[in-house]
């Protein structure tokens, strides 16, 4: 914090503006300039070369969550016994195995209902 010079701020507002992120720095004479800041694990203000490397951080993160969405289908037990199928939708698709059984004798019966409404279906893109 002794990078910065207050003005006109006390330091219970310094606190309280702490507390959301935020520091006061030195604007014109007797008015306090707001600005947003980022606070380490600590509670204290993170110098310029510390935000930089977490804002990259931040950014590789990013870009491994949303290549992380491509991996395709996988299978699960769930916590009830389930089978669940992750990797179509946003949600998995949980059935119980003699549900699942039952699904997958139909599965030319679904094909056939598909190709017979191919144009009242819709595709995801």
């Amino acid at each position: 914090m002794d990078r910065f010079r207050f003005s006109g701020a006390t330091w219970e507002r310094l606190g309280e503006a702490a507390t959301r992120g935020q520091q006061y720095l030195s604007g014109e004479p007797g008015r306090d300039v707001l600005a947003p800041c980022l606070l380490n694990c600590h509670g204290e203000f993170m110098a310029d070369e510390d935000l930089q490397a977490e804002l990259d951080r931040l950014r590789r993160e990013n870009e491994l969550l949303k290549k992380g969405g491509t991996r395709g289908v996988s299978l699960k037990v769930s916590a009830k016994g389930g089978v669940s199928v992750y990797g179509l939708g946003r949600f998995p698709i949980t059935l119980y195995k003699e549900q699942w059984a039952a699904l997958l004798d139909k599965a030319d019966e679904i094909r056939q209902f598909i190709a017979t409404h191919e144009g009242e279906l819709k595709s995801k893109s």
